[in-house]
């Protein structure tokens, strides 16, 4: 008698309390993966005025239907929180989502130059006439046939009058045609720009690729979108994130007055989807602060949150402008032997940007591929810390994490550094990086995501997107699996089980942006950010996971 009145008590105290009346909404008969460690699973969900209102059994959640409550059956289907993106750049994303499509299968159909050259051809023959600079974007030289960069040459082909240039996949990197460097000014014994380089040949000539900090001149030269142009297409991309069952997205580096303006214009005209924590640029911060009232760290407000400043350290290992302790497998053609990458700023610089936003206390997220940036990064936080004692309190969070050595994971777990991990480049990039970039040893550890729970660290998955599609189950399927394009495991002991993968896209990110007490798990009380997914990502054969489809996507 005493246990059975027990266990009803203890279900019982699964539901909120009784004054708030008959749910909006209950989700019965399904598989409900909570993330919540004081209940992992159950049955059914009853949501009220936007919130869950009680998670258990369908008898206790089918207590609260009134007249007018939505019922749901789910029929045995899964419901898991919704996903929260621990990096992605959701504003940028506007830039290119009209623009020609350079990507290599299986995001696009650019298998060579040529196929690049054909694809901008056509861009050129639908444009206005006019001399607007045209941008192609998602080139990966990885991936074409030949192995390398397209030249300026390649595109003064496409045209010598037109100024042309093509973004590559990184977001690291571009290639401008003649008429494009002359309008930007990097001719002939023209300065790199700071943090940026101006690849040359051996006469000092431009060759077209622009590197780094570089890049930013070819987005300042774009005609400038309208408002209602950008408002549209940013609906647009909420919509497609909703789809693949994220509920909160990240704009990692809101880099420009004009990006900044359609953020507020959508939180003015309540126009927001799903959430967005967004991060403005470490240049530009405190401007914008300034200029427009912004309180970083939020709270949302109609969707919008401003959680921290981005800063970017380094560069792509793709694109092999990551900074490394070693130096690249195979480095960059023309580059010495020696060759590692190299850091946006030096270590001063780096050291004094991290100690003003300690002061602030701000959040900092920090862009760091490579193992000697992580060097830095670890230098920078250490320093603040001893300068502002409970730094660690803003939760400093590195990006990308590409290339760590074991030892850096246990000065994140020191520091209280918290790792977002790009973990499917072990898919779109692992075999390059095992033959042309890292070698098959520091390949094997890229996005150590095993290594970083056996130092008791959390951390969140990413896509980086529009670097790649921000698609959840697969980036889950990536850190689960870790199979490159060719079929290979790379690093089989770096593979994490499903339930942690699933931790990393909900409760840990919820945590990376101070969000853990309104989302990131199906509990009492949290948001009600809820997806049905067509399968369980627990149960199913993990080499499955990333072609399960989102059936029921936010708001549920």
């Amino acid at each position: 008698m005493i246990s059975s009145l027990v266990s009803a008590l203890a279900g019982l105290a699964l539901l909120a309390p009784a004054s708030g009346g008959a749910a909006d909404s209950v989700y019965l008969h399904g598989l409900v993966i909570t993330v919540d460690e004081a209940q992992p699973r159950a049955q059914a969900v009853a949501v009220k005025d936007g919130k869950i209102l009680a998670v258990g059994s369908d008898a206790q959640v089918s207590a609260l239907k009134g007249p007018t409550t939505r019922v749901v059956d789910l029929a045995g289907k899964t419901m898991v929180p919704g996903f929260i993106d621990g990096h992605s750049h959701i504003a940028d994303m506007v830039l290119g989502w009209n623009l020609t499509d350079l990507s290599p299968p299986p995001v696009g159909t650019v298998r060579d130059i040529a196929g690049l050259q054909a694809a901008m051809r056509g861009a050129l023959a639908r444009a206005a006439p006019g001399d607007e600079m045209l941008l192609g974007s998602g080139y990966d030289d990885s991936l074409l046939a030949e192995r390398r960069h397209p030249t300026g040459a390649e595109l003064d082909a496409v045209s010598a009058t037109r100024p042309i240039c093509v973004g590559h996949v990184s977001g690291h990197l571009a290639v401008c045609n003649s008429a494009a460097l002359k309008r930007l000014g990097f001719v002939k014994g023209a300065p790199n720009p700071p943090g940026g380089v101006i690849a040359r040949d051996a006469s000092g000539e431009p060759t077209g690729l622009l590197e780094e900090q570089a890049i930013f001149a070819v987005f300042a030269a774009l005609p400038p979108m309208t408002p209602e142009a950008a408002a549209k297409s940013f609906d647009e991309i909420q919509t497609y994130y909703a789809s693949l069952g994220y509920t909160t997205a990240q704009d990692g580096q809101t880099a420009s007055p004009a990006t900044l303006a359609m953020l507020l214009k959508a939180r003015a005209e309540k126009r927001f989807k799903i959430d967005v924590a967004a991060y403005p640029k470490w240049t530009l911060a405190e401007k914008m602060v300034a200029n427009n009232g912004l309180k970083i760290g939020g709270p949302y407000e109609n969707g919008l949150k401003f959680a921290g400043v981005k800063i970017t350290q380094d560069g792509s290992p793709q694109g092999k402008t990551a900074y490394l302790e070693k130096p690249y497998f195979h480095p960059p053609h023309g580059a010495a032997a020696d060759y590692r990458g190299y850091p946006i700023m030096p270590q001063a610089e780096l050291d004094a940007w991290y100690e003003k936003f300690a002061g602030l206390g701000w959040q900092v997220q920090t862009h760091c591929n490579g193992d000697a940036c992580i060097d830095m990064l670890i230098k920078a936080v250490e320093k603040a810390e001893a300068a502002h004692p409970g730094f660690a309190a803003t939760r400093p969070v590195v990006i990308h994490s590409q290339v760590t050595r074991p030892e850096q994971l246990s000065a994140y777990k020191r520091l209280g550094i918290f790792p977002s991990f790009f973990a499917e480049h072990t898919f779109y990039w692992g075999d390059w990086h095992r033959d042309e970039t890292l070698g098959p040893a520091r390949a094997a550890f890229i996005s150590p995501t095993a290594a970083a729970l056996r130092e008791g660290l959390h951390f969140s998955l990413h896509t980086d997107a529009p670097v790649v599609p921000p698609a959840p189950m697969h980036a889950l399927w990536s850190a689960v699996n870790r199979t490159t394009r060719s079929g290979e495991v790379l690093g089989p002991h770096q593979r994490i089980a499903p339930m942690d993968a699933l931790r990393a896209l909900t409760i840990w990110p919820a945590w990376q942006h101070f969000d853990e007490a309104s989302r990131g798990s199906i509990t009492v009380g949290k948001k009600a950010a809820l997806v049905v997914p067509g399968a369980d990502p627990l149960s199913v054969d993990p080499a499955t996971i990333k072609n399960i489809p989102i059936l029921i996507t936010p708001p549920a």
